[in-house]
């Protein structure tokens, strides 16, 4: 019995030991997930503020005037609303006096591919 206790002292010790090793790994992975976690948003944040920050082309006629940035992004949302995947890249050419714009994909394109202006 007195054996008995022994062991079981032991067990408790090297419980006691174990548990006091995950908590101070766990303190240590949470401290390196909120570092990480601050490098990813202030990362984030930098990058929104880089985004925003880029030129703008507008053109202007007949009493109109277009953002280029939003017809380049309407162009891509009208390729993929014909059932394509979202393009990565395309060319516009605006046509003011027909008052539309054609887009060519990987520079292939046809008449349908257009939006109105």
């Amino acid at each position: 019995m007195a054996n008995t206790k022994k062991v079981a002292a032991e067990v408790k010790e090297v419980a006691k030991e174990t548990a006091a090793k995950t908590k101070a790994a766990a303190k240590e992975t949470a401290a390196k997930a909120k570092k990480t976690a601050t490098k990813a948003a202030a990362k984030t944040k930098a990058a929104v503020e880089k985004a925003t920050e880029k030129d703008v082309v507008f053109v202007e006629f007949a009493d109109k005037q277009l953002d280029i940035a939003v017809l380049v992004e309407a162009a891509k949302a009208d390729y993929k609303a014909k059932g394509h995947r979202a393009p990565k890249a395309v060319k516009l050419y605006i046509k003011p006096e027909e008052g539309v714009a054609y887009y060519t994909v990987n520079d292939k394109g046809d008449a349908d591919q257009k939006i109105d202006l």
